[in-house]
């Protein structure tokens, strides 16, 4: 797709908190160039790019999908708009790089990732807690049998987040609730440890409007474990996770997607505390570092993040959000 002689262009669609977060890590990503921005008016992108030095900013997302120097659009678009922004991205040949939750809806990520398949563009959700190293590290330790048999996977978050009636997060036509927010995080984490459930039982406190507000779910595993998830946007979790064997357990006490090392507990042995330094300002230019390092082998997609699994975190939030009663508009 790009010599290696030069660096990989990036595009920024959108420009909110999360676009000004990552766009500030992908200035430290080796072999990474921030060469656009775009959003639906000129003024913002205007402001974004005068505040990270970008060269281009684009008031359309046509204009970002029409410019021949971008090699790959980061989407930080509300997730509402992933669908539209991202298939006009990959239509136009650019590789995309898109937030979580991938799409309101399986039937979304599929369409996405067909797309994709078909016409060989690099297309990766940014779950940048799948390349987070204390992560990995669990999920290999997990993967070793360091304690045993795993038989529970515990995962929350959750902080109280008041929102007026009219905020998106209390918008089904925005994807609203907590689970879409929150809930991807626990549910992939689940999927990383124990794969895709063959049981899914949830229930939720709704809002007003119908999305959730908090849920708790419970996904059952083919060898018998058990995942026992929650996410909510009324209560503090701390944002806590643990894996529980036969032998042992792993705890991460606090921000477990983007953690800074974990506690290993093991039958007769002390307790190991795991410690790794902290990577890009944010974190987030993990994910970037792996989309330059996929678009450079010439991949179509990442094996730490892949498709396959992304569709499978969507199959189980459509089955939660079928039990909870949350639809959004459309479907």
């Amino acid at each position: 797709m790009t010599s290696s002689d030069r660096p990989i262009r990036w595009g920024i669609l959108a420009t909110g908190g999360i676009a000004a977060a990552f766009t500030e890590d992908l200035l430290t990503v080796p072999g990474a160039e921030v060469a656009a921005v775009a959003s639906r008016a000129e003024g913002p992108a205007r402001a974004f790019a005068d505040r990270f030095g970008i060269p281009r900013a684009y008031g359309s997302w046509a204009e970002l999908a029409a410019d021949p120097d971008v090699d790959v659009v980061y989407v930080a678009t509300p997730h509402a708009a992933h669908l539209d922004a991202t298939a006009l991205m990959l239509a136009a040949g650019k590789a995309v790089l898109c937030e979580k939750p991938f799409t309101l809806n399986l039937r979304q990520a599929e369409q996405l990732v067909g797309t994709a398949r078909a016409e060989g563009r690099f297309l990766m959700e940014a779950m940048w807690m799948y390349l987070n190293p204390a992560v990995r590290r669990v999920a290999e330790l997990v993967r070793n049998g360091a304690i045993g048999r795993v038989r529970a996977v515990h995962a929350d978050f959750g902080f109280p987040t008041p929102v007026d009636p009219g905020h998106r997060l209390r918008d089904p036509a925005a994807g609203g609730g907590a689970l879409l927010d929150l809930g991807v995080y626990p549910v992939s984490f689940a999927h990383l440890l124990l794969g895709e459930p063959e049981q899914v039982t949830a229930v939720a406190v709704l809002t007003p409007e119908g999305v959730d507000e908090h849920t708790a779910v419970v996904l059952g595993h083919a060898d018998g474990a058990l995942s026992l998830l929650s996410c909510s946007l009324v209560a503090e979790y701390g944002q806590r996770a643990s894996v529980h064997g036969s032998t042992g357990r792993i705890e991460l006490p606090t921000d477990f997607f983007h953690a800074d090392g974990f506690v290993l507990h093991r039958d007769g042995k002390p307790a190991e505390e795991v410690g790794f330094e902290r990577g890009p300002v944010h974190g987030l230019g993990l994910e970037a570092a792996e989309v330059v390092r996929c678009l450079r082998a010439g991949l179509t997609e990442s094996p730490l993040v892949p498709l396959d699994g992304t569709l499978a975190v969507m199959r189980t939030l459509d089955a939660v959000r079928a039990q909870i009663g949350v639809r959004y508009p459309g479907e």
